[in-house]
């Protein structure tokens, strides 16, 4: 495996969206020296463009850049929901995640995209997992989200999908797998033994089965299971009760909004979304492209920032820091 020389790739998601202005505003709080180990993808014309605009274009020029895709001048507009877009989003983290497969990189971490640019473009995508997946040869039933923010990290059993198609995939399995790779992002975070909180899928994980049987089918077995191969695992039980315990250090969500509420409502700019499962590691920021604000110099890095601190630390010491 060839030695990373740039150990962080940085993908710009959805041209159009803000992607490009807060990677270019979380790269000028690093510091000088943390430049060299970040290598950004996505269409040349769009990181300059934006540069400029910002009165970056010197920071930019210190940076490596893998062009990628085909995205025409004319496509580039801010705030713009269109199928070139969504493509150029799904080019520029394709390539990273092939970088890092290939040991160039040692993570990802990719800026917001826009499904329904995506979706546009005739691409089959229901988020980051999904991609991160299909590039590494996996099921998507092997890749999970996973949102740190506000002191909670909360890994999805299932995302970007119906509530019933959601439960008509429903397993034990399904469960233990998601599970397992939160566990294992815990500890590559720095958690040796995580404890862990199953979220019921009924109100009050069905009260036994008075709310219907799915609880009894699927989460109390995955809790059993789980707790047999020794992990520390509580639940199921509402999500209300465990969040208003604040006692554990990973939670699991069956479904996208048992998920995402508590998190972003925390931390509603500033939460990173783990692709997790697969060899290759993504993060993504909480937030999306926001559209409304794309090229009106208004976006917060903040978010990206916080992923930036997460993945990789040793990176990202703030000019705030350093001044201190």
């Amino acid at each position: 495996m060839t030695q990373p020389t740039h150990k962080i790739g940085l993908s710009l998601g959805d041209p159009n969206g803000i992607g490009p202005e807060i990677a270019l505003k979380a790269l000028s709080q690093l510091p000088a020296t943390a430049l060299q180990y970040i290598t950004v993808f996505g269409p040349k014309l769009v990181w300059d463009k934006t540069a400029q605009s910002l009165d970056l274009m010197y920071l930019a020029q210190q940076v490596q850049i893998k062009n990628t895709g085909s995205l025409l001048e004319a496509e580039f507009q801010p705030g713009l929901v269109s199928a070139a877009a969504g493509k150029s989003a799904v080019d520029s983290a394709t390539a990273a995640i092939q970088a890092c497969q290939a040991g160039l990189l040692q993570a990802v971490i990719a800026c917001p995209h826009h499904e329904t640019a995506i979706h546009q473009a005739g691409i089959a995508f229901s988020g980051y997992p999904s991609l991160v997946a299909k590039v590494c040869g996996l099921n998507e039933n092997e890749v999970f989200l996973m949102l740190v923010g506000g002191g909670l990290k909360i890994v999805h059993v299932t995302l970007h999908e119906s509530v019933q198609t959601a439960l008509n995939r429903l397993s034990p399995q399904l469960i233990q797998k998601a599970t397992i790779a939160g566990i294992k992002a815990c500890v590559s975070l720095g958690i040796a033994k995580p404890k862990v909180a199953m979220f019921g899928i009924n109100p009050h994980a069905s009260e036994g089965s008075l709310f219907g049987p799915e609880d009894l089918v699927n989460t109390v077995p995955a809790v059993k299971s789980l707790q047999q191969a020794g992990y520390d695992i509580t639940g199921p039980q509402g999500g209300d009760v465990f969040l208003a315990q604040r006692q554990h250090d990973l939670y699991v969500a069956i479904f996208h909004d048992q998920g995402h509420i508590p998190v972003k409502l925390l931390a509603p700019h500033a939460a990173s979304a783990l692709s997790i499962g697969a060899q290759v590691l993504l993060s993504s920021v909480g937030h999306g492209s926001a559209m409304d604000i794309a090229g009106q110099n208004k976006a917060d890095p903040q978010g990206l920032l916080r992923t930036l601190e997460l993945i990789a630390p040793h990176l990202t010491k703030t000019q705030n820091d350093r001044a201190k």
